[in-house]
C-alpha cells in the first residue's frame, strides 16, 4: 500500500505529469504500441476482383499490341513509299548533270556559221561535261587495250592472229562502262590468238 502511495506521489511531483497524475507521455504510448503491433495479414481478393484485375491487364496489353501493330503498319507503308520514290527519282541527280550536256549540244546546233575548229572545240567541251557527270556518279570507262581478256568485263567479238600474247585484248570496238564496280556495258573487243606455225 505504501509503495503505491509513493508511486502516486512521485508521479505528482514529476514535471512530465499533468494534474491528473497521469504521465504526459501516456498519450503517445498507444501510438507507439500501435506502430509496433504487427499488421493484420491482407485479405486475399475474391475471384471477382481477381477476374476484374486480369481483364484490365488483358485490355492494357491488347491496347498496347494494337498500337504497336498500327505503328509497324505505318513504318511499313512509309518504307514502301520511300522505296517507290527512290526508284522513281533515282536518276534525278544524274539527269540534272546531263542537262548541261544537252544544252551544249543544242547551242552547237543553233550556231549557223560553224567552222570545223569551232565544232571540234564544242564537242570537246561537251565531252568534258559528260565525263565530269560520269565521274560524279562513279561511272568509269573500260578500255582494256593490251590487257588480258576478262569475260566479266569484256565481250569477245573475234579472235585474230597477233604478235601479242594469246588471250590478250588487241582491239577495242566499243568501250565498256562500270557503275560502282558493276558492269553496265562490257567492252566489245578482239582477242589475240596464237599464230599458226605451219
Amino acid at each position: 500500500m505504501q509503495d503505491e502511495q509513493k508511486t502516486v506521489e512521485m508521479r505528482r511531483n514529476d514535471p512530465r505529469s499533468d494534474e491528473s497524475g497521469q504521465d504526459s507521455d501516456s498519450s503517445a504510448r498507444p501510438a507507439e504500441t500501435s506502430a509496433n503491433e504487427t499488421k493484420a495479414p491482407e485479405v486475399m481478393p475474391g475471384p471477382q476482383e481477381l477476374l476484374r484485375r486480369a481483364e484490365l491487364a488483358a485490355q492494357e496489353h491488347h491496347d498496347a499490341w494494337l498500337r504497336a501493330r498500327a505503328e509497324a503498319e505505318n513504318i511499313r507503308r512509309r518504307a514502301q513509299t520511300d522505296i517507290a520514290n527512290a526508284h522513281k527519282y533515282a536518276l534525278e541527280g544524274f539527269a540534272g548533270e546531263l542537262l548541261a550536256v544537252r544544252d551544249s549540244l543544242e547551242a552547237a546546233m543553233a550556231t549557223e556559221h560553224n567552222t570545223v575548229e569551232s565544232i571540234r572545240s564544242g564537242v570537246e567541251l561537251t565531252l568534258k561535261q559528260l565525263s565530269s557527270a560520269f565521274d560524279r556518279f562513279s561511272i568509269r570507262q573500260i578500255n582494256p587495250l593490251g590487257e588480258k581478256f576478262d569475260p566479266h568485263l569484256h565481250q569477245g567479238i573475234s579472235m585474230v592472229e597477233a604478235d601479242a600474247e594469246p588471250n590478250t585484248v588487241v582491239g577495242v570496238l566499243q568501250k565498256g562502262y562500270l557503275l560502282n564496280d558493276r558492269v553496265i556495258r562490257p567492252a566489245m573487243v578482239t582477242i589475240a590468238k596464237p599464230r599458226d606455225t605451219a
